[in-house]
């Protein structure tokens, strides 16, 4: 659910910006909020206690979710970037988006994740699901062999929707991830990882609380990642 307006909600002076630190998907809208200097307040979400005013504004209870000052809702992370870079777009990310790859990783690649991750979960063999995730890196190695990023030279807003699901399967079993022979994924991935950028959008806040004090991001000053 995507775009929604609620008339009913109270203006605010920036956007308000429900997310979790490690999600993948918050990751990256809040790399495209950041890279586009969209001024936001930041509410880190506990999973376990959902905020009622996020569930309010989103009932599907997924981050991220971005209330603008109108009260109309994104909860698409895809929604949010391509509506922050809409706005400004410095590096020139719209121009760098392969909607086709985007698909494959939110799709069948995210699955074998998942699956990998989580095989308690899903009832899943976690081999056979690395082996088919190993399928997608595969791809993104070869396609990175004629460019530091995957749309050219220079990063984009498929590499900002990528980078943080390639993140979270390389750490599943690190040791098995430098084994694999992916030269060129992983020199993106560190690129990314090591990023000004990057650190910027991985501050820990404490968990949002009504009644907090705004947190402003993109943060100004001072980011340490962890």
């Amino acid at each position: 659910m995507s775009a929604i307006a609620l008339h009913d909600t109270p203006a605010v002076a920036d956007p308000v910006l429900y997310s979790f630190r490690r999600c993948p998907y918050a990751m990256r809208a809040r790399l495209a909020l950041a890279v586009s200097g969209t001024r936001c307040d930041l509410r880190e979400v506990n999973l376990s206690a959902k905020p009622e005013s996020m569930l309010y504004a989103s009932p599907k209870g997924t981050v991220p979710v971005l209330v603008l000052p109108d009260g109309t809702v994104l909860d698409e992370s895809l929604d949010i970037m391509r509506w922050a870079l809409a706005g400004r777009d410095p590096e020139g990310w719209l121009a760098r988006d392969d909607a086709g790859l985007i698909s494959l990783n939110d799709g069948p690649f995210k699955r074998d994740l998942d699956r990998t991750k989580y095989p308690e979960r899903h009832g899943s063999d976690p081999l056979v699901h690395r082996a088919r995730g190993l399928e997608f890196l595969r791809a993104l190695d070869d396609r990175l062999q004629g460019a530091c990023q995957l749309c050219g030279a220079e990063r984009g807003l498929a590499d900002a929707a990528i980078v943080p699901f390639v993140r979270q399967f390389a750490a599943i079993d690190r040791d098995w991830f430098d084994q694999q022979p992916l030269p060129h994924l992983k020199v993106w991935l560190a690129g990314h990882l090591d990023s000004d950028l990057f650190a910027a959008i991985m501050v820990r806040v404490k968990p949002w609380s009504s009644g907090d004090l705004p947190v402003a991001f993109p943060f100004e000053a001072g980011p340490t990642a962890g």
